[in-house]
């Protein structure tokens, strides 16, 4: 049996497979017949193929609000026309963070810009704004997440 028929069946993705590739820090990631390029900027020792760790993660989020607030639009039947989201990640020092009740050290910051078009009311807007800190991705970021990492054999 494979790790997919292994999965629990609340699995809402395809297995993503990395693979790191003869360039330095190059990695190769599988999702179901898409492929995508992961590296470092140069300045750290990459060659800069494709986003780093932390962008694609960004993207993910960025990419579920934008799904998550066009699904809803469509089933409000809301004349929402454009979604545009801008995000950063840095690494603020605790006093910054003290609402995360993290104890010391640093705390991982996201800020997500978010731009809508569409003749859409302040009360539809607003509520775009709650619903995007409620698509799956978010959720996860801000829930209590378990990973497990073990070795397995070479395929």
């Amino acid at each position: 049996m494979n790790e997919r028929q292994n999965a629990p069946s609340t699995s809402v993705s395809r297995t993503v497979t990395v693979d790191a590739d003869q360039t330095r820090y190059l990695q190769k990631i599988s999702v179901g017949p898409h492929l995508l390029p992961a590296d470092e900027l140069s300045d750290v020792g990459g060659t800069d193929a494709g986003p780093n760790a932390y962008e694609l993660l960004l993207a993910a989020l960025g990419a579920c609000i934008g799904i998550t607030l066009r699904m809803y639009a469509d089933r409000k039947q809301w004349p929402l026309q454009t979604v545009h989201v801008d995000l950063s990640h840095r690494k603020i020092p605790i006093e910054e963070g003290e609402e995360s009740g993290a104890k010391s050290g640093m705390v991982d910051q996201i800020v997500v810009g978010l731009s809508v078009t569409g003749n859409l009311s302040e009360e539809q807007r607003n509520r775009l704004l709650e619903i995007a800190e409620k698509c799956p991705v978010h959720r996860t970021l801000v829930s209590e997440v378990q990973i497990q990492t073990r070795l397995t054999e070479p395929s």
